[in-house]
């Protein structure tokens, strides 16, 4: 079994969701970064582009102590075609916003529990943030290839 550490997610609950995660997104055909600075200077836990174009963020939370502590998912609705909360199963579905689909996930796979209402971005906006996607992904994908480099400060995280 690969260690969460070697695929860059911490091994905690939360880094075994985020993988989870990730593989079921990919299984879907999105694909894209963790924490993904957005333009209002939010940070998406989870930012992928599917093969249309769409745009999808995922908020991680690994206890309900987690997510009431957080009430800023709202301020992701703008930069989204949709938004999931993804939790482990033990997490009350019950808590999770209508407004928001829900993903639960281990370390291993998950599932879409209930899908996310679609509210499609404006073309600026999908322009706008699938090229901070595209300029994450690459300067992350650069950095990972040469050890010795590293990216400016402030020039994209």
């Amino acid at each position: 079994m690969t260690d969460l550490a070697d695929l860059g997610v911490p091994d905690t609950r939360a880094g075994e969701i985020v993988r989870g995660t990730r593989r079921l997104l990919g299984g879907l055909g999105f694909f894209g970064v963790t924490e993904m600075s957005l333009a209002n200077n939010r940070r998406a836990d989870i930012a992928v582009i599917g093969l249309s174009g769409e745009i999808w963020i995922v908020e991680v939370k690994s206890s309900i102590a987690d997510f009431r502590a957080d009430s800023k998912w709202p301020e992701y609705l703008p930069y989204c075609d949709q938004l999931y909360f993804a939790v482990a199963n033990d997490f009350p579905h019950d808590l999770i916003p209508d407004e928001t689909g829900l993903i639960v996930a281990d370390a291993f796979g998950g599932a879409v529990v209930r899908a996310a209402p679609e509210d499609k971005l404006s073309a600026a906006r999908r322009k706008a943030v699938t090229l901070r996607l595209a300029r994450l992904a690459a300067m992350r994908l650069t950095q990972s290839a040469d050890t010795g480099w590293t990216a400016a400060p402030g020039l994209l995280t």
